[in-house]
């Protein structure tokens, strides 16, 4: 009898086991898929930072001209109320150096209207978020730009209690004011990302208080997808414009040498995914227009540009 007991135990332990580690993998392939998803979008948003410089350059070389242009063409105009009659050779040529400075100017606006729009988006999301979020200490919300990307991390002390995934009640109308400034924005997405300190989590333990967490990197991936799940589920945000991730403890703001520092690495990000294509589109459309040639008398190429 006693055998049987021993025996039917060991089996049991080996079944569970065995669930662990397909637990473990089926995690770790949705944090690959998610890590490849956002480093896609590091990507972009590298090639697009790339197109913008070139842009900026190209505009800055597009406004001097345009300035010696106009004042070469003024130069024309008050040198007409001196002669008595205008060749019709001058004529032509003041006439495409006008419309030259027309076509220059129209390149300029189209690219400065790209910037222009990326930047008040960005502007007016930070503005959303701020306004919604302004009666939070900064210890507890901390928003900011990089690249032109808004993040807004959120600290672990509101949003769960110490090693668990399960959100706090006080923290439910954070995400509630979060969601409305999702929700107006329907074309943009936004990504939950979990982090943790280095503390490694203790297995046995684990199995008593927090079922399921294995490590570091099932903490974060959980807290990451519970905070979605009241988003959609809770407040009614579109599933589509969400994606949920975790960075276990390998992406710190600070050193994981003191408790205050942990505190600061463990912390839940929003990030907000800009729609690249679109903004590179309008950067290439603006590149691709063709500026006319200059006349030969009044108006000057790229090549002929005076120091």
């Amino acid at each position: 009898m006693k055998k049987n007991i021993i025996i039917i135990g060991v089996v049991g332990l080996l079944l569970s086991s065995c669930v662990s580690q397909k637990r473990y993998s089926d995690l770790e392939s949705l944090q690959q898929n998610t890590k490849e998803l956002l480093d896609s979008a590091t990507s972009k948003l590298g090639a697009t930072e790339t197109q913008l410089s070139a842009s900026s350059e190209r505009l800055n070389a597009l406004s001097e001209q345009n300035k010696f242009l106009r004042a070469n063409n003024q130069d024309l105009i008050n040198n007409i109320g001196n002669l008595t009659t205008l060749t019709q050779k001058g004529a032509d040529n003041l006439e495409r150096s006008l419309e030259s400075i027309k076509e220059k100017d129209l390149v300029i606006t189209r690219m400065q209207d790209a910037v222009t729009r990326r930047d008040s988006v960005t502007l007016a999301l930070v503005q959303s978020f701020k306004s919604s979020l302004g009666t939070l200490s900064d210890d507890d919300i901390e928003i900011n730009v990089e690249k032109g990307v808004v993040y807004v991390s959120i600290s672990d002390k509101l949003l769960f209690n110490s090693g668990s995934f399960t959100v706090t009640t006080r923290a439910r109308n954070v995400l509630e004011k979060i969601a409305k400034v999702i929700s107006d924005k329907p074309d943009l997405e936004f990504m939950v990302e979990g982090h943790t300190d280095n503390l490694r989590i203790d297995q046995e333990k684990a199995s008593e208080t927090i079922p399921g967490i294995v490590d570091n990197w099932d903490l974060s991936v959980k807290r990451a997808t519970s905070v979605v799940r009241i988003l959609e589920n809770e407040y009614g945000v579109d599933p589509t414009k969400l994606v949920a991730s975790g960075r276990s403890f390998h992406m710190p703001i600070a050193d994981n040498d003191s408790s205050v520092t942990r505190a600061r690495n463990r912390r839940t990000r929003i990030i907000v995914l800009p729609k690249l294509d679109q903004f590179a589109n309008l950067i290439e459309e603006g590149m691709s227009m063709n500026v006319p040639a200059t006349g030969p008398s009044n108006t000057i190429n790229s090549e002929n540009k005076p120091d």
